[in-house]
């Protein structure tokens, strides 16, 4: 099959990836890696005045835009897919300098990604920090008996970020009781009885849960009683 016509030239200049084995029209050396046509003919790099350009290949859009920026002179590299009939971009070729510079341009661009990365980190860090101390505090509302290490704990539980947890729902977030109640029974459920045993030995879930319902019953009866008894 007889490759179409070049693509891209209204784009600028475009150099060739052949398929088959090319010598250059005017200086015959070969076989050419890349190849321009020029009045039908091939011609290697240096004899159309682009020898002193280097290849960089497709993949990374944002270097290869800046390279083209920063480089006077630049080609359009492409090869012909037989199975789809068509041209397709391999990369571009552009100056040594620019593509330096290119360079420089995406290695300062990663570094401030960077730093606005860890600044948003420690952001989220200081506001998951003050979510869990206020989830805390709503868990001691409602069970002032907890020992406060526990309602702690059980508040970081439920609102890992990314987890699906309780503490990360909607209700969650806004603290409404019944979302912290359930962060605590959860929590219960799975510390204070035997619920994760029952459930190894292959006790199907709502079961297990009903088996364990008075254990569940009893700690969250106490704490609250715990806290009246304080609050005496």
């Amino acid at each position: 099959m007889t490759p179409p016509a070049t693509p891209f030239s209204s784009s600028g200049l475009v150099a060739i990836q052949p398929l088959k084995r090319k010598r250059c029209a005017a200086c015959r050396r070969g076989p050419l890696s890349l190849l321009v046509l020029e009045d039908g003919a091939p011609r290697c790099l240096d004899c159309v005045d682009l020898g002193h350009l280097v290849f960089l290949p497709r993949g990374d859009t944002a270097l290869t835009r800046r390279s083209r920026e920063e480089s006077t002179l630049s080609a359009v590299v492409v090869r012909f897919n037989r199975r789809r009939s068509r041209y397709e971009r391999q990369g571009v070729l552009v100056e040594e300098a620019a593509l330096a510079r290119a360079e420089a341009r995406c290695l300062a661009d990663a570094e401030a990604r960077r730093r606005r990365r860890a600044r948003d980190a420690r952001r989220r860090a200081a506001e998951d920090e003050r979510f869990v101390g206020t989830f805390t505090a709503e868990i001691l509302r409602l069970f002032p008996g907890c020992p406060a290490e526990r309602a702690r704990a059980i508040a970081a539980h439920a609102s890992v970020r990314g987890s699906g947890r309780v503490g990360r729902s909607a209700a969650g977030r806004a603290l409404t009781e019944g979302a912290v109640i359930s962060a605590v029974v959860a929590a219960v459920r799975h510390v204070d009885t035997p619920y994760d045993h029952l459930l190894m030995r292959g006790v199907p879930r709502y079961e297990a849960r009903r088996w364990i319902a008075p254990a569940v019953e009893a700690v969250l009866r106490a704490w609250q009683d715990d806290g009246e008894r304080l609050g005496a």
